[in-house]
């Protein structure tokens, strides 16, 4: 018998195509068949999947997969089923007809996987269904939702402890991208893993290119940020608001950019629509607010951008991440505001949630702000984060163009010290006119022109104040306050006005435009001119060719190849099956079903190069 380290890398092989299992996977896959507990925190793009599908595969039994978005269930159970898997999904847009055939194959063992929402999984008629089937394990996706400490908390996550107490002989494997150290620990707990292993595969997404610049003319921002460096690609853009996600997606077709929007004010059939049309078309731009995205296995989007600064730094990872899944070059970009910082702190506030958590809410939101004021390596801060380590990057906006610092000492005890004469009451706007001693009349009612600080700030404009301003909140000796934002010191910036310890900021500067265009078309304008110079009318060809296989299929392109795939076939141009069998990604279904068809394009594109050769020839002769 073949023992399962040789069992799961021959699965690895030949449905899915790849050599070599990647990092800890093998390691993962082999802990689970042996019918151990686990938890997986990895990078997205990473291969999480394959860390509960082979087990799946290995294990007697239907491996029943726990995720939240039933919108997505279908695409990775056509996923699957093109691998020539036994997959299927049940939640409530399913006729009652599948439902029960779906029930039928779960209790005969019938499938090798089964996709089921939380709220599903929980009813009793579909427990006592699970208690008589063969069960080969239990995965958790998107684990971080069962903690009340993580980004995207989902009360009925709580509720899957019962998997432990129900089923105490079924291995159980949840797995996440994003949980800082509080939060692992929490995910463990509550889903009883503790007697399990936990596997931290590392967060680093080397080819994400992250940008963090001062909002400006946001849309004007954003539109050059795509005709620069994203004119044919597939991207998100994240907004606060719904009203603003169907603005921006309005104005971004005026542009000439095919432009949809995605929000939970929207029909649920018009979301559907628009998000089924983003995961099949190539150059599709979806607006969005951050309830869009989650479980999203498009390969291919080449960039995310945030018009406003999110929650914390697990949303921001998250949520990037979902940009260059298919390892080739992606760019992230955040455009941010003090004011966002406010609106978010606003937010946390108002909410229902308990005093402690606020509190926690309240330092994530801090890490994030000192991400966007940090001075240096982007990627060095974000994985800190998280514990993990990174020497500084090289792709990211401050290691390309290292920002200039300067002594902020003493400006900024005059900022700190301007906030407590006028009352801690007031936002930047008004402290920098007191501080630039403006003769507004505002001031002059509330007495401020006889104050100490009113004008000792003009040794640096009003940009210049503005942003110190947006440091000082950052690095938390300053905190927005009350309705209007106006800014409080806090326990930090009063300690720093006591000691006078040195400050050095980041000095603003404007950023010469042509050095960052050129960067960022680097970055992944054109990713397929950095993979293995492919014959682009031959990539080309593949592309359409797929989307007609697709289309006549009903499923979405990236499913039947990804375009690494197709750049790698547009690189090496194959003769035979046996040669294209061995591009990384297609396994024995894919080839069987999609081999001759991709070989004549590859073999007529080879015709036609010959022909206009030979015709050139005759002409020249």
């Amino acid at each position: 018998m073949t023992n399962p380290p040789d069992a799961a890398l021959e699965l690895l092989r030949k449905v899915y195509g790849y050599p070599e299992f990647r990092g800890q996977q093998a390691e993962i896959i082999a802990h689970v068949t042996a019918g151990k507990n686990a938890f997986v925190l990895m990078p997205t793009g990473g291969g999480k999947s394959l860390c509960y599908q082979i087990p799946s595969l290995l294990r007697p039994g239907v491996g029943v997969i726990i995720s939240p978005l039933i919108a997505l269930m279908q695409d990775q159970v056509d996923a699957l089923t093109q691998l020539g898997l036994r997959a299927a999904a049940i939640n409530s847009a399913m006729a009652p007809g599948d439902v029960a055939q779906t029930k039928r194959r779960i209790r005969e063992g019938a499938l090798d996987l089964v996709y089921v929402a939380p709220e599903r999984l929980l009813m009793d008629e579909f427990l006592a269904l699970l208690r008589e089937s063969p069960l080969a394990l239990f995965a958790i996706d998107e684990a971080h939702c069962v903690s009340q400490w993580g980004h995207d908390f989902r009360p009925h996550y709580t509720q899957l402890s019962l998997l432990a107490e129900q089923f105490p002989h079924v291995p159980r494997v949840a797995l996440t991208a994003t949980a800082d150290g509080p939060t692992r620990k929490d995910i463990v707990e509550r889903l009883h893993l503790t007697d399990g292993r936990t596997f931290v595969a590392g967060f680093d997404r080397p080819n994400i290119r992250y940008a963090i610049v001062e909002k400006n003319e946001p849309r004007q921002q954003l539109l050059r940020f795509i005709r620069e460096s994203h004119p044919r690609d597939c991207g998100i853009v994240y907004c606060l608001s719904r009203k603003s996600v169907d603005e921006t997606a309005q104005w971004l077709g005026t542009q000439g950019c095919t432009a949809l929007p995605y929000h939970a004010g929207m029909a649920a059939e018009d979301r559907a629509r628009n998000q089924e049309r983003f995961l099949r078309d190539d150059n599709t731009i979806m607006v969005a607010t951050i309830a869009f995205g989650m479980g999203i296995d498009k390969p291919d989007v080449r960039f995310v951008v945030h018009l406003n600064i999110p929650r914390n730094i697990e949303a921001y990872y998250q949520e990037t991440g979902r940009a260059g899944r298919d390892g080739l070059p992606a760019n992230a970009l955040l455009l941010y505001s003090l004011q966002d910082a406010v609106q978010q702190r606003r937010f946390i506030d108002e909410g229902d949630a308990p005093e402690a958590q606020k509190r926690i809410e309240h330092q994530k939101l801090n890490a994030l702000l000192g991400l966007c004021e940090s001075a240096v390596c982007r990627r060095q801060v974000l994985l800190e984060y998280f514990g993990d380590a990174s020497t500084p990057c090289g792709n990211c906006d401050t290691c390309l163009e290292p920002p200039l610092t300067f002594d902020a000492t003493v400006a900024a005890q005059k900022a700190i010290s301007c906030s407590y004469r006028t009352g801690e009451r007031f936002g930047v706007g008004y402290l920098v006119d007191v501080l630039l001693g403006e003769p507004d009349e505002r001031i002059t009612s509330f007495g401020h022109d006889q104050i100490s600080t009113y004008g000792i700030g003009k040794e640096l404009g009003r940009i210049e104040w503005q942003s110190l301003y947006r440091q000082l909140v950052a690095l938390h000796l300053l905190t927005p306050d009350g309705e209007y934002g106006g800014l409080r010191i806090t326990p930090q910036g009063l300690a720093f006005l006591k000691s006078k310890a040195p400050l050095h900021l980041r000095q603003h500067k404007a950023r010469p435009v042509s050095r960052r265009r050129d960067r960022q078309r680097t970055a992944a304008g054109s990713a397929i001119e950095v993979e293995n110079n492919p014959d682009h009318a031959l990539f080309a060809a593949m592309k359409a060719k797929r989307l007609q296989l697709a289309r006549a299929q009903n499923v979405p392109p990236y499913v039947i190849f990804h375009g690494r795939v197709l750049l790698e076939l547009a690189a090496r141009k194959p003769a035979t099956l046996s040669a294209l069998g061995q591009i990384s990604g297609i396994g024995q279904s894919k080839l069987e079903r999609y081999g001759a068809a991709f070989l004549a394009v590859i073999g007529n594109h080879e015709t036609d190069q010959l022909l206009a050769e030979a015709g050139s020839d005759l002409v020249g002769d």
